[in-house]
């Protein structure tokens, strides 16, 4: 399996946004959209502002690949399901961490969208 280089965790983590293009079903790439992105320890995780009803979430769990970029960073990735896994309130902490600036109106939508967190491992 294919892991992300410090650099690109670096990278990656430290930009506001991630541009994310799940593939499609019939194999071409959705058109990107930004997201919010958070670093735990050597992961990258992603969740839906939208919950499930999210079209670029329900995409990623349709095929789960896609392509990322973020930070300079350009990659193919695969999405794997980790809803429940236990990581959730360190995920929580991440996005709180990193995005409170914004304030709760954008923020808690996200920590609120436990079931659609999403790991990012590079192909």
């Amino acid at each position: 399996m294919t892991t992300w280089t410090s650099d690109e965790l670096d990278r990656i983590a430290g930009a506001d946004e991630l541009e994310m293009a799940p593939l499609r079903r019939n194999g071409t790439l959705r058109r990107p959209v930004p997201i919010w992105v958070v670093r735990d320890g050597d992961d990258l995780y992603v969740r839906s502002f939208r919950g499930t009803d999210g079209g670029w979430w329900r995409a990623a769990l349709a095929n789960h690949e896609g392509h990322i970029r973020s930070g300079g960073v350009d990659k193919d990735v695969t999405f794997v399901e980790v809803a429940g896994s236990g990581i959730d309130d360190r995920i929580d902490t991440a996005y709180r961490t990193k995005y409170g600036r914004f304030g709760g109106a954008y923020v808690d939508p996200i920590v609120a969208a436990r079931p659609t967190t999403l790991k990012l491992v590079p192909r």
